[in-house]
């Protein structure tokens, strides 16, 4: 169908380092009560239903379009199709399940009421899509330099206030890599001896073990 995100927002990569015992948590929120670092995009829902691609708007397996402003659901085999979606929650990001280890974006999704809508109820419900680009670059990939989580085989820099960036590994990002993270584990104490920072992933094995590049 070509209904429209309202208020939708591509969450940019921010992983921050626990080192030393005083650096602050990644995924933290600004003042608004938003993911720290995130960009909104604030778009329409399309007045007028036309030929549904699922029963869910932006559901499992659904692609949508890419652009600067906006993102439209999209045929997956159509021209506009840039992305998929491989995982669909009602909620929030911060109380909902993880997205999957390689996500590349995430679309928040805004309760809308409009005149017509996927299912005809007259509703799109708050919620947020993993996505997944039909093409690369997969900036969620280990060592990608992106994706709104931070994985094994990613690599980050330091900033000046103590917290860390992802960046891609292979030194074509705007910054250099200074660590990569190559264990996740349970607890700092299950770091190799040659662990020189700890970032924090989240999940059932929220430490990162990370050393030098």
């Amino acid at each position: 169908m070509r209904s429209s995100l309202g208020a939708v927002c591509a969450l940019a990569v921010l992983a921050t380092a626990l080192s030393a015992g005083c650096q602050n948590a990644p995924g933290g929120v600004d003042e608004n009560g938003r993911p720290a670092g995130q960009r909104t995009v604030t778009v329409s829902p399309s007045p007028i239903r036309t030929s549904g691609y699922g029963a869910v708007f932006l559901g499992i397996d659904e692609c949508s379009s890419f652009g600067r402003t906006s993102f439209t659901e999209v045929s997956c085999t159509g021209e506009r199709a840039a992305a998929r979606v491989v995982a669909r929650h009602d909620g929030t990001v911060r109380d909902g399940p993880r997205c999957p280890a390689t996500t590349d974006f995430v679309l928040h999704i805004s309760e809308q009421r409009p005149a017509s809508d996927e299912d005809g109820d007259g509703a799109v419900p708050r919620g947020y899509a993993c996505m997944r680009n039909l093409q690369p670059p997969h900036p969620g990939d280990p060592g990608g330099g992106g994706g709104p989580r931070t994985i094994v085989g990613d690599c980050v820099r330091g900033l000046d206030d103590g917290q860390v960036r992802e960046t891609a590994c292979d030194g074509e990002g705007e910054q250099r890599p200074e660590y990569r993270v190559t264990e996740a584990v349970d607890a700092r104490s299950r770091c190799p001896a040659s662990t020189t920072l700890y970032v924090r992933l989240g999940g059932s094995s929220p430490v990162g073990c990370a050393g030098p590049v």
